[in-house]
């Protein structure tokens, strides 16, 4: 079996703060192999940027890292800086979510983008430019050889984001880490640059970890996903095992609260106790913005659960159930109230990180809270097809459908 391209392993990440050291990340375990996509997901502070930064030697002041990170079988831990500056940007690359941060507003943005050739390569100014300049015309950026010479405030959003893409891409790395490259633009550019990403790691055959928040993201672009909670790995597999089979409560919870246009939800209204029923999509099938980064799975209709009954039902043959009673009240508001219920959240919040509970980071907030979810962090169970969870009461998650 060929060794992973990127091996990491009880990857252990503390921060000095004002309660003393504490650890942002807790003992996570994974691997991408050369040309695969592994997507990491999880809410705010769950530790996937600090992942990130831990692979790029870039942590803040005072942070100390433990565990094991390989690349090509080089380990990282530990790496002096001189080391650490031989590999970024060559080896492993990485687009930040905020470009305008990332770009030096004082430079040309065709020197940005060339000044990795002449570190890394040992090119003369003239050639990187040359290089640069079909870095910038590969990303989308029209006229390159005319605004190559523009500062970053004069592109948009989109644009600068596409620099900063071909910044990375500069000396062919073998990794490109991509932390949350979206977050700041509009959908359609969204589409756009994450639609770049996938055609550039295709023709190159880099390895790409993909970092969001948003679970269509992940579902379309990623072969593989981890999902973070509280600086640990709660749920980790195939993106099609896990989608199909959401063994995690916080994972469902995730999908529970994402908004889906053109989906309705089913309902009934009484008169004296109203109850809204969230549907969920069905084990092996997705909503229809919500497909699986495999094409083995094809296209779906979206199909939705009563929870009452059990009964699984097309998308588009629900519609909103009002009592007789209530239409003679004619309580408008309560009515409107119940034809858009809110999107259901997770109980609680976060905890901050000095306050993590001992055992699981999610007891608490979990429906399933046991008083053992307490006592010690859950091991990793194997529930099929490469798919791990950490609960201890994956028995029952497998009686709720998905």
């Amino acid at each position: 079996m060929p060794q992973p391209l990127l091996e990491v392993t009880k990857l252990r990440i503390a921060l000095a703060t004002p309660y003393g050291m504490v650890e942002a990340v807790r003992g996570i375990d994974f691997s991408l192999a050369a040309g695969g996509t592994l997507g990491l997901i999880g809410e705010s502070g769950c530790g996937k940027s600090l992942t990130a930064l831990a692979l790029m030697g870039l942590l803040p002041e005072g942070a100390s890292v433990s565990g094991s990170m390989r690349l090509g079988g080089q380990e990282l831990v530990g790496l002096g800086e001189s080391a650490l500056c031989a590999l970024r940007g060559n080896r492993i690359a990485m687009v930040f979510q905020e470009p305008m941060a990332a770009l030096n507003p004082l430079h040309r943005v065709g020197d940005q983008v060339a000044e990795p050739l002449r570190i890394h390569q040992g090119l003369a100014r003239s050639q990187a430019r040359k290089e640069a300049k079909i870095l910038l015309e590969r990303v989308g950026i029209a006229d390159a050889a005319r605004r190559m010479d523009g500062y970053p405030h004069e592109f948009s959003g989109g644009q600068r984001q596409r620099i900063c893409i071909a910044m990375a891409l500069a000396c062919g790395p073998d990794l490109l880490v991509a932390d949350e490259p979206t977050t700041a633009l509009d959908t359609e550019v969204q589409a756009q640059i994450l639609a770049l990403l996938d055609d550039l790691v295709a023709e190159r055959g880099m390895a790409l970890l993909l970092i969001s928040h948003d679970l269509a993201v992940v579902a379309r672009h990623t072969a593989n996903m981890l999902v973070m909670y509280g600086g640990t790995v709660v749920e980790a597999g195939p993106t099609q095992e896990v989608f199909a089979r959401m063994a995690h409560p916080y994972t469902r919870g995730l999908l529970a609260a994402r908004p889906v246009l053109g989906v309705c939800r089913t309902w009934s209204v009484e008169s004296k106790n109203r109850r809204f029923h969230q549907n969920q999509p069905q084990r092996g099938q997705f909503l229809p913005d919500l497909q699986p980064h495999s094409p083995a799975m094809g296209q779906k209709d979206g199909v939705l659960e009563d929870r009452r009954s059990q009964k699984w039902t097309a998308a588009a043959d629900l519609q909103p159930t009002i009592s007789k009673s209530d239409r003679l009240l004619g309580s408008h508001a309560s009515t409107r109230a119940a034809l858009h219920p809110p999107l259901p959240t997770i109980a609680g919040s976060v905890p901050p990180l000095h306050a993590l509970p001992p055992g699981c980071p999610f007891a608490g907030r979990c429906a399933f809270t046991l008083d053992a979810c307490h006592a010690a962090p859950p091991p990793a169970v194997d529930v099929g097809h490469g798919h791990r969870v950490r609960c201890i009461r994956p028995e029952a998650m497998a009686g709720h459908a998905p």
